[in-house]
């Protein structure tokens, strides 16, 4: 085994094995986040705050993918030790989410100032009579949070994902710590459950900026004069076909809690994001696997590689297999861990239909399949097919609105969520094998 492929491969084992603790540190906070704001709004707040939460995921996107742009170009240029390229596309980076964020903010606060977000959101007023200022506090502070958080994908770059892990469960535990604080103090209120959530991962980047930049790698640290045209518009030729994707991920899925309350009623978002929590541990392992064979991928791939991917594509599949049958036992026994987890935490009735669980396993599945080939394309660049696929995402909206009104059954609505995502994922395991045995030409290499 070459050096580097030594070195690739003691880097991921350990940014995995980090991972897995950090990601289990994440989830066990999300489980106990659950229950705790739902004792704080009650069912209906706080599926009007999930349905908020699901926004503010847009615009945390709104990047045009430039994050993931820059963990590709970050990774490459550090496998050919061009280290003044590698400041100049950091630089450009930040440079370009300072430009993209004012107007984004400004046009969002408008939005909310001047239209009927009670009607958008089929909130009762009576309910939540601080909705608009709520969502003026949460854009504004995750709209700051959307520039400075391009730290975990200069994390990712350098192959360090467990680093960026790090800093979203950060993130996530202050927000349970001032959570449980305005909960002991009596000041749970829904705006200030809002402030809690939004400001707690901006205070994590703002520390974690300094130490980034002036004492971990100052030669990457973001500057005026190393703001390059040509670094720019190559991020953003890449970074606008991850948008794209990303933007077709959240049609498919963070939208869910949007049509959800428009379709049904906001109670409805409760028990489905509950099995969405529950189900998606799974996923979260798995992507802690996965994240960094992304960039361990770039590295390989521009080094000529292919056997090191060829074996680690190998280990994946018995690893599909064997989250086939985890699911299975999850889906068996979550009315249980539904009893232990929200009914006899605090006494809540919420029900969670055994259906629904068996649904959103199906969903995650196939989410888990896809992501298996796709973080290998992501990582080769290898993404116009993808970018066609998205197709799919354009029809959902419609179809699950179409199928919603015939059937008035949620899970009519989770079945269109899944038939979404099949044809990607079809088109994504004959592209990798392509790739992989050097058969790609023409639409199927890039």
């Amino acid at each position: 085994m070459s050096k580097s492929k030594d070195n690739r491969t003691k880097l991921l084992v350990k940014n995995v094995i980090a991972s897995f603790f950090i990601k289990g540190w994440a989830a066990s906070v999300a489980l106990i986040m659950v229950p705790l704001t739902l004792e704080c709004l009650g069912q209906y707040q706080n599926g009007v705050w999930l349905t908020i939460s699901s926004l503010l995921v847009w615009v945390d996107h709104m990047d045009i993918g430039l994050g993931n742009g820059l963990r590709n170009k970050l990774a490459a240029h550090i496998a050919h030790q061009e280290m003044q390229e590698a400041r100049q596309v950091v630089s450009s980076t930040m440079a370009m989410l300072v430009c993209i964020v004012f107007p984004l903010l400004l046009l969002l606060l408008l939005l909310i100032w001047y239209t009927d977000v009670y009607h958008f959101l089929n909130v009762k007023p009576d309910i939540i009579p601080e909705l608009r200022i709520a969502l003026i506090c949460a854009v504004t502070l995750v709209c700051m949070t959307f520039v400075l958080k391009f730290i975990g994908n200069v994390y990712m770059g350098l192959q360090l994902p467990a680093v960026n892990n790090m800093l979203l469960a950060l993130g996530q535990t202050l927000a349970l710590l001032l959570t449980a604080a305005l909960y002991w103090c009596g000041h749970a209120s829904f705006l200030f459950i809002v402030i809690a959530n939004t400001v707690a991962p901006l205070a994590v980047y703002v520390l974690a900026y300094p130490y980034t930049f002036w004492l971990r790698f100052p030669y990457l640290r973001p500057s005026l004069k190393f703001v390059n045209l040509h670094s720019a518009l190559e991020l953003g030729n890449l970074g606008i076909k991850f948008f794209w994707l990303q933007v077709a991920g959240l049609i498919q899925f963070m939208t869910a809690n949007i049509l959800i309350s428009r379709f049904f009623t906001p109670e409805m978002v409760t028990p489905y994001q509950i099995a969405y929590r529950y189900i998606s541990l799974v996923m979260v392992g798995f992507t802690v696997i996965c994240m960094p064979f992304w960039n361990a991928t770039t590295d390989a791939y521009e080094r000529g590689d292919m056997d090191w991917i060829r074996h680690a594509s190998q280990k994946m599949n018995w690893m599909i297999m064997g989250i086939a049958v985890l699911l299975v036992l999850m889906v068996a026994v979550s009315p249980w861990v539904y009893q232990l987890w929200i009914q006899r935490w605090i006494g809540d009735t919420c029900n969670v239909p055994l259906g629904m669980t068996a649904m959103m396993a199906l969903y995650i599945f196939l989410l888990i399949i896809s992501m298996r080939y796709s973080y290998f394309l992501n990582g080769v660049g290898a993404l116009r097919l993808q970018l066609y696929m998205t197709v799919s995402a354009i029809v959902f909206i419609p179809l699950a609105w179409a199928v919603s009104s015939y059937t008035h059954d949620i899970l009519w609505f989770m079945a269109v969520m899944c038939f979404c995502n099949i044809p990607g994922l079809v088109v994504n395991v004959i592209q990798f094998n392509k790739i992989l045995n050097g058969q790609a030409t023409g639409i199927w290499r890039y």
